[in-house]
């Protein structure tokens, strides 16, 4: 009897679904928005460990966080990320516990020793995942710093204890800085066959979290302080020939990229203070290896969810006034997200990826972010801050390790839309021919984003934010595309990424409630 019941509601609902009113979705081929440059996540700080684990185990990590193979039946071996971003550690794994960071685990080894010579065979376990990486096609890599090598500091530390809001590097070592950039670049790239791409000096400078310690590495810095460090790395990279591309300043808000937040006028108004020629002491723009971009992390302002909007748009306006690109190069779940239970948790389920697949939506389409980038690949902790959890034995070179639905639902955008896409303008009507304005986002229903890949595939991902199942019609304003291969990732056991029935361009089609779909153009 409960069967039958069951039987009767699944095919009421169905019944339910069809007859609503369809969104009718059209991608506007004559109108490109920004290029898509790649999808990402780093290597902090598991790596150091996981890395080390049996090879099988650190294959099969790496296989769902690069992989752009297919299996038998035709689904994605893994999310085909196409940037990793490598932490440059500072020293505090060597200095144990009077590093004062308490966990072993947020602690890095330092290329640099103490007598001023390099050990190239230091941080082995994320180099070893730099090579699993390139191995499985990733082509662009990216190195960035929390704090100064410890013996550079003022403090001796890696980390801000009992200091102030400024950088924590001595006054004589800002050319010892800018040599040990440039060292590590060579060093790496001679010991392992692998480039930096781009280089990021300074993490989250005007974060607050920064000037108290004493749980990771980090440190504050003023403008004036990154534009003196960021001048002297780049000179000494023109010196030696070395082609990787500065960034700045991996803000931890985006207000303070544009305004002040939790902070002074110091370490506020980045694109302003880097990128206005009027900012005489702080301007980089001049320079030729600092690409005309700001990074930023989406922390704190991803709710409520006006703000979430408001926050993007506000961003955007001041780049474009200032002609400068954007790529949102860190997050994970924090005590302000509220909606989901915050950050305590390591989560598997939808609830967690569809909340960031929302972010992810509103960072691209509203701040139109070219980058996106997850924070950390692998978290060993009880919190939502990783992809992938790991279970490590006493030894923290084994253990087991479980995947996630964030891990896939990132991989709805990451294993489709490549490098060079060009994201174009979705419109909506009614289903009456009336149009529906800025319809391609409804952060409580169906958010959809369409792309087009070099190789000239489009690609749209729709996520069904809601408790019911939803119709939509996909069309273009020139037709091309008569049938879309469809990916899924839900909630239910084996829906990672999963090919399921095609869609008909131009016919209605139903996308699951609290789902994440991926349609590809299919000759």
């Amino acid at each position: 009897m409960k069967i039958s019941l069951l039987i009767i509601v699944s095919v009421f609902g169905v019944i339910n679904t069809w007859a609503q009113t369809a969104v009718h979705y059209k991608i506007e081929t004559k109108n490109p928005q920004q290029v898509m440059e790649h999808f990402s996540a780093s290597d902090a700080w598991s790596t150091q460990y996981v890395g080390l684990w049996p090879k099988e185990k650190r294959e099969q990590i790496a296989d769902w966080l690069f992989s752009m193979e297919m299996d038998v039946q035709g689904c994605p071996k893994g999310i085909g990320l196409s940037l990793w971003r490598f932490n440059i550690g500072a020293g505090s794994t060597e200095q144990g516990e009077s590093s004062q960071i308490g966990s072993p685990w947020t602690r890095t080894e330092c290329f640099l020793q103490a007598d001023e010579t390099y050990n190239w065979n230091k941080q082995k376990g994320q180099r070893n995942f730099l090579q699993m990486a390139k191995k499985r096609g990733v082509n662009q890599f990216l190195g960035f710093l929390n704090s100064p090598p410890v013996y550079y500091t003022q403090n001796g530390l890696a980390t801000n204890t009992g200091r102030g809001g400024t950088l924590n590097l001595k006054s004589d070592c800002y050319v010892k800085f800018a040599d040990f950039a440039a060292n590590v670049v060579e060093g790496v790239e001679k010991k392992d066959g692998i480039r930096f791409d781009y280089l990021c000096l300074f993490n989250e400078p005007d974060g607050h979290w920064n000037w108290l310690g004493p749980k990771q590495e980090g440190t504050p810095a003023t403008n004036r302080e990154i534009a003196k460090a960021v001048r002297l790395v780049g000179n000494e990279f023109v010196k030696r020939g070395i082609s990787t591309q500065l960034l700045v300043n991996e803000s931890s808000d985006y207000r303070c990229m544009f305004a002040t937040h939790m902070t002074d006028w110091q370490r506020g108004y980045q694109i302003q203070s880097f990128f206005s020629p009027d900012s005489v002491t702080t301007y980089l723009g001049n320079m030729s290896n600092v690409r005309r971009l700001m990074v930023g992390h989406s922390y704190w302002t991803n709710t409520p969810l006006k703000k979430l909007r408001d926050y993007r748009r506000q961003l955007r306006d001041t780049l474009d006034k200032y002609n400068v690109n954007f790529w949102q190069t860190e997050v994970c779940i924090m005590h302000n997200d509220e909606e989901i239970g915050r950050g305590k948790g390591f989560d598997r389920s939808m609830k967690t990826a569809l909340y960031v697949a929302r972010i992810i939506h509103h960072d691209i389409v509203y701040a139109k972010a070219q980058s996106w980038q997850w924070w950390r690949a692998i978290t060993e902790k009880d919190y939502r801050d990783g992809l992938i959890r790991v279970y490590p034995d006493a030894t923290l070179v084994d253990g087991r390790f479980e995947d996630s639905k964030l891990l896939w639902t990132l991989g709805n955008y990451s294993r489709f839309v490549r490098p060079g896409a060009i994201r174009l303008s979705v419109s909506t009507d009614n289903g009456q021919n009336e149009q529906v304005s800025e319809g391609d986002t409804d952060p409580k229903g169906l958010m959809c984003s369409a792309y087009r890949n070099v190789d000239g595939t489009q690609v749209v991902v729709i996520i069904n934010y809601g408790e019911q199942n939803r119709k939509f019609i996909l069309s273009q304003d020139v037709k091309s595309v008569n049938r879309w291969l469809q990916y899924r990732t839900s909630d239910k056991e084996g829906e990672n990424l999963k090919l399921v029935e095609c869609v008909q361009g131009g016919k209605a089609s139903i996308i699951p409630a609290r789902s994440i779909i991926t349609l590809v153009s299919s000759k």
